[in-house]
């Protein structure tokens, strides 16, 4: 069983903005499963696949990018998994504007939903994936911009970038090991 979770902000008027990249990463990864969100627990919104007859359950966190923990953590302890099995996707501004990484553990960097997620579940052993979206050609506050609204003529890129993210985040959740996830998908 695996849990796979797209970090972001609930309300519609964050939809559109950088921090909601993980959002968008884990719709794209209900899509390929032919899954939709339906179902509230553990203070998110989530949806279940079978694969191979294993659960994978999708979630998108409800308490706001800076406490996305609290919801890892209960739905890890819902369904009685440790984060060996959690795979969550994330915007990163360290990295290039529609890169994406993949890495089986690390440190929060510069995120505070991942500091929420660290904390909450007292581990960084699980696998992430991080979608770039520093633009050096803006020059914002890094919490300005992370809020603020994906121009127009970079959409295409993070649609792109997202998809990339989904398709590497079920690869995990399938049982494909990081290591030919991350050869396959950071770039």
């Amino acid at each position: 069983m695996y849990i796979i979770v797209g970090l972001g902000n609930p309300e519609e008027k964050y939809a559109r903005t950088f921090h909601n990249m993980g959002f968008l990463a884990v719709g794209d990864a209900a899509n390929i499963l032919g899954v939709r969100f339906r179902k509230r627990e553990c203070e998110a919104i989530t949806a279940e696949a079978y694969v191979g007859g294993e659960k994978i359950v999708l979630a998108k966190p409800l308490t706001y990018m800076n406490n996305s923990g609290r919801a890892v953590k209960q739905l890890l302890a819902k369904y009685k998994t440790d984060a060996s099995h959690l795979v969550v996707i994330y915007d990163d501004y360290d990295l290039p504007k529609g890169k994406v990484r993949i890495r089986p553990q690390g440190s929060a960097g510069t995120h505070n939903g991942m500091r929420s997620v660290i904390a909450e579940t007292g581990t960084c052993d699980f696998a992430r994936i991080r979608v770039g979206i520093r633009d050096p050609q803006i020059s914002v506050p890094i919490m300005n911009y992370v809020l603020s609204n994906v121009r127009e003529e970079d959409y295409d890129l993070f649609v792109s970038a997202c998809n990339r993210a989904a398709e590497a985040a079920v690869a995990l959740a399938k049982g494909t090991p990081c290591e030919l996830v991350m050869t396959a998908y950071n770039g």
